[in-house]
């Protein structure tokens, strides 16, 4: 009888945390967390202030980011000195503990909200955000410190600001052949310039010419389009953002803001072939000073279509040819790192890896992968999301080897 009586208020329990994760604040998606989790952010408390990252962080040998209904995941960030991981699951943010743990989400987002990365400078999480219908482009960043409970609306409360991206906007209209029509939103078109289909990797780290300083890179996406030669780099922009305070406002989905740079600080170019959507994930490696660029696969046969591909850090860009162009262009042009595959008659270097759903380098060859699925609960389609530490190890085709915490 009393096994009984705990059963039933233990089911009881269980039924109250549930139905409190599914329901939406203002108006939001509702999502479901995992049963499996408690919503707690006190059991786990974040490392002191006072310790830096490299002696106070300890990773775990993966964080589970929970099941939502959602987009699928699009990327990670990790805030190791307070020991919270964001995941961006495309129209929701989540913000777990190091123990999986959800703290907080951040709802009501409509457009786009692709890869993330953590800015140790300000403490805040910077990502991309498409709303490709309005023309426009952003970079959303996140107050962390704020995002204290769940399903937080992204448009009433402050835990949200925008900065608009001109230059990509710029890129995404172009009227290529001339006929006076911006043909929207596909990749069966000559326009778009370079084939931007906007934006999706982000990334802090130096300057890509070689001067120092830390800068936000924005990497755009690409579509895929196998009768064009003007599509087979990835392009990258860069942006001090130092001074970002002044151009940045709430998000407004009803009257779309244009404060913003009116042009980044440099834009540059790696020659990989043409792929599906660009750069998904892109990340900064310390250890070695290189950029990783995770991509979904191109299709075009002269090229490897790899699943990633490496900026080698050691050499600044240099000018030179911008491959394909209607027209001969020149600009800052990124060398890729001599290792891994290499395809001779491209000329091209690159891996087979994961990363394309979040890329988190800890900066000591480590690194996390995320891992994208989806399960079943009661007959709708939950998306789940995990980081999963690894090592570099450099072997072909796979650099990455799947580590655990110790060692």
């Amino acid at each position: 009888m009393r096994s009984r009586a705990r059963t039933h208020v233990a089911t009881l329990l269980l039924s109250a945390v549930l139905a409190s994760a599914v329901l939406a604040v203002g108006g939001g998606p509702a999502h479901a967390r995992t049963p499996s989790a408690s919503p707690s952010p006190s059991a786990s408390p974040p490392p002191s202030p006072s310790a830096s990252p490299s002696s106070a962080f300890r990773p775990p040998a993966s964080v589970d980011g929970g099941a939502w209904s959602s987009g699928h995941l699009q990327g990670t960030a990790i805030d190791r000195r307070r020991g919270h991981m964001y995941f961006s699951f495309t129209n929701l943010l989540v913000k777990t503990d190091l123990a999986g743990r959800p703290i907080g989400s951040v709802t009501g987002l409509t457009g786009h909200l692709g890869d993330l990365d953590f800015n140790s400078a300000d403490g805040r999480v910077y990502g991309s955000l498409e709303y490709k219908a309005a023309q426009a482009f952003y970079v959303a960043i996140f107050d962390g410190s704020r995002i204290t409970r769940m399903n937080m609306d992204a448009r009433t409360t402050d835990v949200l600001s925008t900065v608009h991206l001109r230059e990509v906007v710029r890129d995404y209209t172009a009227d290529m052949n001339g006929d006076g029509v911006f043909d929207g939103d596909t990749g069966n078109t000559p326009d778009h310039r370079y084939g931007c289909s906007g934006i999706d990797g982000v990334a802090f780290g130096p300057g890509l010419n070689g001067r120092g300083g830390v800068r936000l890179t924005v990497a755009y996406g690409v579509y895929s389009n196998t009768t064009r030669t003007d599509n087979d780099h990835q392009v990258l922009l860069q942006y001090d953002v130092r001074d970002w305070r002044k151009y940045e406002r709430p998000l407004s989905e009803d009257t779309l803001h244009t404060s913003g740079p009116a042009s980044p600080d440099g834009k540059f170019f790696a020659y990989t072939g043409n792929t599906t959507y660009g750069v998904q994930n892109l990340e900064y490696d310390e250890d070695s000073g290189n950029w990783l660029m995770a991509v979904y696969k191109g299709k075009k046969a002269a090229f490897p279509n790899y699943g990633l591909y490496v900026v080698d850090g050691s050499k600044p860009a240099r000018r030179g040819e911008v491959k394909g162009q209607p027209r001969p262009e020149s600009g800052r042009i990124l060398s890729l790192l001599p290792r891994g595959l290499h395809h001779e008659p491209s000329g091209v270097y690159g891996y087979e890896s994961g990363g394309q759903y979040g890329l988190v380098s800890l900066d000591d060859g480590r690194y996390y992968v995320a891992e994208a699925g989806t399960v079943d609960s009661g007959g709708t389609t939950l998306q789940t999301g995990r980081a999963v530490l690894h090592r570099w190890t450099g072997a072909v085709p796979n650099p990455f080897a799947v580590r655990g915490p110790a060692g």
